[in-house]
């Protein structure tokens, strides 16, 4: 083995340092690279990208319509007329293709779940393939916003009962989310430079990474989740949040890199002591990794009124290159209060500040806020995610909605829990799962590990020698194997991140296979100093 000291690079973002184990990792051509790093599924929904190809084909015959007289590959837009029986005509017609069957349960459920007008849906679903208006209104198209907003219901409340009704922003994907409500937070004075903010870690590593910004230069407050506890978090840790210096608090739930979601006791303790302790509190809560879990129920359910719920459809649709991802907040809403409550001198700047978009700049929600500053406000007319990804979005939401008996749901989960305990057994070590695991990613303590296998002595010894970070540079120079550092997510264990849902079960084997391989490594040189 390397006896290369790997500590320069322990600074680096866990997706920067990526990068350089995949280097080492592919240097040798005698074996293929294996890289477990990422969260990108190799499993994607293929009912709704038919759906999408089946409306594709129409859409295109309409555009055709308008110009027929001239055969040049020129078309217009859609005309409203007559357009839901021209399409109940095409399917119809095309009864045979795949995609079809999808369409018309999905506007029959439209119809019959959210009370929308079909001839109203199929015009904007069709116009929104074509791509050949600007997003109206900017935020979300309306039955998108509606449909999407059934489907966040669905999944995010788990029959919780609603607060009250909330609006949805389609964003390209999650990360945009995440930057537009740094952005908007910072713009509209809600938070300023020295303002604490907390975060339930581990956390996906951006999380930790922008507030230290100079943008932001907001001092961090860790509320730790215990690995002890099945990566929940104690009353002590919880208190942490009654400091009023802390102005937001972020949240990925399922948490990642650990990837547990919160019980339904531990959510009970954060939303009480968010409504009981903290009504002021900016809540933000990460919840991509909800759709894979057991009964989930967001914070968005249990603290309404503080929380801003962002979600990605990119992990549970295989759609990360679509970058399709919402932000979502309720009406009544403390984000709005705040706004009310700023000191006069700061309404004045934010009235300046959007003066282009209303004579009452006052008025302007948050949730549009997020919208205008997405585009630096002078470009708010054509904010807003594309809309064919819209129409990509609305179907994948018609599709959580249509699965009544979660088929695609539980085939989703079956994949990864099963690839979760090949990974364990061939580290091996029994496969253990608690009943709020969520398993789309593992993390891997490598002291437990190192006991496990060899006994506590050793397992002290790897620790005290700092093998844990030495250890994915040399699974990859050796292996070919890629992990990402535990460390970069705020693990205080040595430890690496494996997600489970990027390759085969056959690698996942391998990979448990090589862990254990550089670890048994360990020991022959722990044994041979000792002895």
């Amino acid at each position: 083995m390397s006896d290369r000291d790997y500590s320069e690079f322990e600074n680096l973002s866990p997706f920067e340092l990526k990068d350089k184990l995949i280097e080492i990792a592919s240097s040798s051509a005698d074996r293929m690279m294996l890289n477990a790093g990422r969260g990108n599924p190799n499993f994607l929904a293929t009912h709704p990208r038919r759906a999408f190809l089946r409306l594709g084909d129409f859409a295109v015959e309409e555009a055709e319509r308008s110009y027929s007289y001239l055969d040049s590959g020129f078309g217009g837009l859609p005309e409203k007329q007559g357009l839901l029986q021209r399409f109940e005509n095409f399917l119809h017609r095309h009864e045979d293709l795949d995609g079809t069957t999808f369409l018309k349960a999905a506007l029959a459920y439209a119809k019959d779940q959210l009370g929308i007008h079909r001839h109203e849906l199929i015009h904007e679903m069709v116009a929104g393939f074509l791509g050949c208006n600007y997003p109206v209104p900017p935020r979300m198209l309306t039955h998108a916003e509606k449909i999407v907003g059934a489907y966040l219901a669905q999944e995010m409340f788990n029959g919780e009962p609603r607060q009250g009704p909330f609006s949805v922003f389609a964003t390209e994907g999650g990360t945009a989310a995440m930057t537009y409500i740094f952005q908007t937070l910072k713009a509209n004075g809600l938070v300023r430079k020295g303002d604490k903010i907390a975060l339930g870690t581990p956390i996906f590593s951006p999380y930790l990474e922008i507030p230290p910004l100079p943008d932001y230069d907001m001092p961090v407050v860790d509320i730790r989740m215990e690995e002890g506890a099945d990566w929940q978090f104690s009353d002590a840790e919880l208190a942490k949040l009654e400091d009023p210096a802390i102005k937001v608090f972020c949240i990925v739930n399922p948490s990642n890199p650990p990837s547990v979601k919160l019980s339904p006791e531990d959510l009970d303790r954060v939303a009480a002591v968010i409504n009981d302790k903290r009504p002021d509190l900016f809540v933000v809560t990460d919840d991509v990794y909800g759709t894979f879990a057991d009964e989930f129920v967001s914070l968005f359910a249990k603290a309404p009124r503080n929380t801003l719920c962002v979600y990605s459809f990119s992990k549970y649709f295989g759609a990360t290159g679509w970058r399709l991802g919402v932000i979502a907040l309720h009406e009544d809403n403390v984000f709005d209060e705040a706004l009310a409550a700023l000191p006069e001198d700061t309404k004045a700047v934010l009235d300046r500040r959007y003066s282009s978009l209303t004579t009452t700049p006052r008025d302007i929600r948050m949730i549009d806020r997020l919208v205008a500053d997405s585009r630096a406000v002078a470009l708010n007319h054509t904010a807003g995610a594309s809309t064919p990804q819209q129409i990509q979005m609305m179907l994948f939401a018609f599709s959580g909605l249509l699965d009544r008996d979660n088929r695609y749901k539980n085939a989703a989960k079956s994949l990864i829990r099963k690839r979760f305990c090949t990974l364990e057994l061939n580290m091996g070590v029994k496969p253990h799962r608690e009943p709020n695991d969520v398993n789309y990613y593992t993390l891997i303590n490598l002291q437990h590990l190192s006991g496990r296998l060899y006994g506590d002595a050793f397992a002290d010894w790897f620790v005290a020698n700092k093998k844990g970070y030495d250890f994915l540079f040399r699974l990859a120079e050796e292996t070919g194997v890629v992990l990402l550092p535990g460390k970069g997510f705020e693990v205080v264990d040595a430890s690496a991140r494996v997600s489970l849902a990027n390759l085969t079960e056959a690698d996942y084997a391998s990979i448990g296979a090589f862990a254990r391989q550089v670890i048994t490594e360990y020991f022959e040189q722990y044994s041979g100093k000792a002895g």
